[in-house]
């Protein structure tokens, strides 16, 4: 009983308001008049927002267990790899990590016949140094391409670092579709539809690189140990078979009453013989080490790339005009609505 007379209550309540708001039809006409003009020049500000997008597909095969006794002993690790911290699962997080961007902003690009940097690129695009000249420490600071990230300044650095938050936050969208498959894209959307392209393709470069270069390091230290191995235990061969022969000459036509002549021609064969085996193994292991390089190398795949025009997006005035209006009627019959309801609530304490 109790609820069904809180229902009619509530649907009271409804109508009356309801009823004021009709009595302020007029007013509530003027807002949302006023809201519509508010919509327009909003709208009409708002620039183009640009969309770079490019689609990668990233094969990431893992290395079966390859290796042997030798390689063990000269403290090799040709196992079973393991993707770790730099899995491609996490090729999301490079993709917004401070440091890829920073190295990305620090990149040359040829922009209006002039070789620049992306930073120099986004604070031209962005009017920044309009903004910094009351400001004396960075109103003149540049970002050369290419520039040692270690020589920065303490201005330098707080300047890139702050860019580097707001790409960022606002600029960069990583898009996986589906977790299982590794193909991604990588969205850049902002105001300037060129430099959101040379972005695009500049970020997927520098972190397609780092991302090798990181998943390959434990291989390519491992070719690299046996090379040098390989090629040491070679020259120590070649080194004894010309020793082998130098002795035979000396030896030769030799009395063989003699035969301690012989021991430096006998020492050297043995040399031979171990250096031949040991040199097999490590020619073998060498060559495993690479195949497990191969397969811990990943394969990336660019399958589309941003080409102008960039497609983009604009708030139009129609739109504008029509928000505007609408917004404005809602919040002032929100407005009454609230009005209404306190003064009852007032009433019913007085």
């Amino acid at each position: 009983m109790s609820e069904e007379i809180n229902i009619y209550q509530i649907i009271i309540k409804f109508k009356k308001t309801f009823k004021i708001i009709i009595q302020k039809w007029k007013l509530i006409l003027i807002m949302s008049i006023l809201g519509s003009f508010f919509g327009y020049f909003y709208a009409s500000s708002k620039n183009k927002i640009y969309f770079a997008e490019l689609t990668f597909a990233v094969e990431d095969n893992q290395s079966s267990g390859l290796g042997g006794s030798l390689a063990n002993t000269f403290g090799l690790d040709l196992g079973t790899s393991s993707e770790g911290m730099f899995s491609s699962k996490n090729l999301i997080e490079l993709f917004k990590s401070r440091r890829m961007v920073e190295k990305t902003l620090l990149s040359p690009i040829i922009y209006n016949k002039k070789i620049i940097s992306l930073a120099e690129m986004f604070i031209i695009n962005n009017r920044l140094r309009n903004v910094w000249k009351n400001k004396p420490k960075i109103k003149n600071i540049k970002f050369s391409p290419s520039t040692d990230r270690g020589n920065f300044t303490f201005i330098q650095d707080s300047v890139l670092g702050e860019i580097s938050e707001l790409i960022i936050n606002k600029y960069i969208n990583i898009i996986q579709k589906d977790k299982k498959s590794m193909i991604m894209t990588i969205v850049i959307k902002c105001e300037n539809e060129k430099f959101a392209k040379y972005f695009t393709e500049t970020i997927t470069k520098v972190v397609m690189d780092d991302y090798i270069e990181l998943k390959s390091k434990k291989g390519r230290l491992n070719v690299t140990i046996l090379q040098n191995q390989t090629d040491s235990v070679r020259n120590e061969l070649n080194n004894a078979i010309s020793g082998v022969a130098k002795a035979n000459d000396n030896t030769f036509n030799l009395n063989p009453a003699l035969n301690v002549h012989r021991i430096p021609s006998a020492k050297k064969e043995v040399d031979i013989q171990a250096n031949s085996a040991i040199l097999g193994e490590l020619v073998k292991q060498l060559e495993m080490s690479k195949v497990s390089l191969r397969k811990e190398t990943p394969f990336i795949q660019i399958i589309d790339q941003p080409i102008l025009p960039l497609k983009s997006e604009k708030l139009s005035n129609k739109k504008g005009i029509i928000i505007g209006g609408l917004l404005s009627v809602l919040i002032m019959t929100a407005y009454y609505f609230i009005i209404f309801n306190l003064q009852v609530i007032k009433k019913d304490n007085e």
